[in-house]
């Protein structure tokens, strides 16, 4: 059985990787995923089937996870890189704003929901809104 130490390295090592190339000093500290061990076991399972193409199965485990912490901003976040991955663009971005709204002072984490803000709207035609949210992710 994996330790708690385990899946948080796990949960530290997704988010790093599905994000920015690097962390600036003066930005506050990223969005803990979660002190809560059912979540920390939801986001992971929901991160390696992700991974495996298994994004029902993903939607399925953050959907979970977020009736536990329903203000919970990386739970959005993440429900939004699937439903996006889904081709669901209208709920990607919903959801992607509704981690915006909760991210607080999380800079990076808000820059990753714009960037599927503009790929929604990239992918639903409009490429006006998909330049502003782009635009704000920078």
């Amino acid at each position: 059985m994996k330790t708690i130490s385990h899946w948080i390295v796990i949960l530290i090592t997704m988010l790093l990787m599905g994000g920015c190339a690097g962390l600036r000093q003066t930005e506050a500290p990223q969005t803990t995923p979660s002190d809560n061990t059912a979540v920390i076991a939801l986001l992971s399972k929901a991160g390696d089937q992700s991974a495996a193409g298994q994004m029902d199965e993903a939607g399925a485990n953050l959907e979970r996870a977020l009736r536990i912490e329903p203000r919970n901003p990386v739970l959005w976040h993440e429900l939004a890189r699937v439903r996006l991955a889904q081709g669901r663009y209208r709920q990607a971005e919903n959801m992607a704003a509704k981690s915006n709204v909760l991210a607080g002072t999380d800079s990076d984490l808000k820059a990753k929901n714009w960037r599927i803000i503009g790929e929604a709207r990239n992918r639903l035609g409009d490429l006006q809104g998909a330049r502003e949210a782009f635009k704000k992710a920078d």
